[in-house]
């Protein structure tokens, strides 16, 4: 147990955020402490080792660095002042924040002897720091200088931020931020759970007989959202979850059809569907999505390893997985993703590789790798105790693998993101080919564009781009409240979006 102590909660998570990628599935508890500047103390580690940290303040130590472990270029200064009070700034919270970031890690490196790959940063979005300088007119070497100088982070994944910011910037030219938007369709049902997965789905077999329902209130929040924006199609459109492809063909065609009535999909740059899971697609199904214009779908096997798959609660095969991609290029679908998790329970480096070539075998059209994060409501996380011998693994190895692979896929980093409690500190990549990028992956990820969300567990999101300012609402994610508080979901839409 790690204890937090605070005079008080401001920077109370981001702190949190510091410690755990230091020391992850530690625990943690937090008290506010009016005597206490900033204080962090744990109880023994594994080794027997006691430790206790004091950032600053009259308490401050000087023997926290373990012998022999010397601190690199960047943090020496921080560390060689870190008696010394962190100066608020009264005018940012934000730079005040990053200050003390600075001089925590610097603390942490100092005191575990390991560094992040990504310093500082904790924040899921660390390409927005890099678009956001080259929106304000600074070159190449002025932000990676900038992201070392504030937050530590090393030289390749500055390198990869600004690279892909700026293949980000080139994508998202010529779209209206203003006043265009996107929509996101949530189909909140999958054929089972993952032992990993949190999001807002339900099994689609407790819904047989009763998905019309669903159908229902979303096409009535997708009519009022059409009503409200008549003349004004979206720019792109992606249907999510969940898995959309658990829904039979004949909604599937009623939901299409329904879309199709109420907005210009002509207009629509870019018509995203996953597909997900291989055991929801069939020809039946895939064919619907061809009819109705979806230019992009995914398949996402998450690893083409067998007890990979068995042992997570993917009820599909590899085989499975390889006959369902080479049926949608059958079919015609010339832009099909493939999704990976990297640090997978008991996965070593040769499961990654041999699934790597697995999927170069099948040369997708874009490749999202994920870096696993172990969410608070996933049965690996609320199930502790009959999983706790699982091995999870994920290495900077591992990462440069994947990346290798892709590139020799012909496929360029386009997207990134990181999310809490991922195995290694690390993040998601987003591969594509030359034209194969998703519009909608980066318009969610850098907040450019409003997103209007329909459907269960799915969110709002109203940029303001003139005063760089986003507000956003959410739908309850309980199907059956969803559909009976349906009327509340419009009104709360109208509050954000049309008053």
């Amino acid at each position: 147990m790690i204890e937090i102590r605070l005079n008080d909660n401001a920077f109370e998570q981001d702190i949190r955020e510091l410690l755990m990628a230091f020391f992850p599935g530690e625990s943690f508890s937090y008290q506010q402490d009016p005597e206490c500047r900033l204080g962090v103390e744990g109880e023994k580690n594994e080794d027997g080792t006691a430790w206790s940290l004091r950032l600053f303040g009259p308490d401050a130590r000087d023997d926290l660095r373990p012998e022999g472990f010397l601190p690199v270029p960047e943090l020496a200064w921080e560390i060689e002042h870190r008696a010394e009070p962190v100066q608020a700034v009264p005018e940012s919270r934000t730079e005040t924040k990053n200050r003390l970031k600075r001089r925590m890690y610097a603390l942490l490196v100092c005191c575990t002897g390991r560094e992040l790959p990504w310093g500082s940063l904790t924040g899921i979005r660390p390409v927005k720091i890099a678009l956001t300088r080259l929106e304000e007119g600074m070159g190449r070497e002025e932000i990676a200088a900038y992201m070392k100088r504030n937050y530590f982070a090393s030289d390749e994944k500055i390198r990869l931020s600004v690279e892909t910011a700026l293949r980000e910037q080139r994508l998202l030219s010529g779209l209206n931020y203003e006043n265009g938007y996107s929509l996101y369709v949530g189909i909140p049902f999958c054929p089972t759970t993952c032992l990993y997965c949190s999001f807002t789905s339900y099994p689609i077999g407790k819904w047989e007989g009763r998905t019309g329902l669903y159908l229902d209130a979303l096409e009535k929040e997708l009519a009022y959202v059409a009503a409200r924006k008549k003349g004004c199609p979206p720019d792109t459109v992606y249907f999510g979850g969940g898995t959309p492809t658990s829904l039979c063909a004949e909604d599937l065609e009623r939901l299409l059809n329904k879309l199709e009535t109420l907005f210009d999909m002509k207009q629509v740059r870019e018509f995203t569907v996953e597909a997900g899971r291989p055991d929801s697609i069939t020809e039946e199904k895939l064919q619907v999505l061809r009819r109705h214009g979806v230019t992009r779908i995914s398949i996402n096997p998450q690893t083409m390893q067998q007890k990979t798959l068995d042992l997570i609660g993917r009820r599909h095969t590899v085989e499975e997985v390889k006959d369902k991609f080479r049926l949608a290029r059958n079919l015609g679908f010339d832009n099909i993703n493939m999704d990976l998790i990297i640090g997978l329970p008991q996965e070593e480096l040769e499961d990654v590789a041999s699934t790597m070539e697995q999927i170069r075998r099948l040369a997708p059209d874009s490749l999202t790798v994920h870096s696993l994060a172990i969410k608070r409501a996933a049965r690996l996380n609320t199930m502790k105790e009959v999983y706790k011998d699982l091995k999870i693994v994920n290495t900077q190895e591992m990462i440069d693998l994947t990346s290798r692979c892709a590139g020799e896929m012909g496929l360029t980093p386009y997207y990134l993101y990181r999310q809490k409690n991922m195995a290694g500190n690390f993040e998601n990549v987003g591969y594509a080919a030359p034209g194969k990028a998703c519009l909608y992956n980066i318009l969610i990820m850098e907040e450019k564009q409003t997103i209007i969300g329909c459907g269960a567990g799915t969110a709002t999101k109203r940029v303001f781009p003139a005063e760089n300012r986003v507000e956003r609402t959410e739908n309850v994610k309980n199907v059956e409240q969803y559909i009976e508080r349906i009327d509340e979901m419009l009104e709360r839409k109208k509050a954000l979006l049309f008053n």
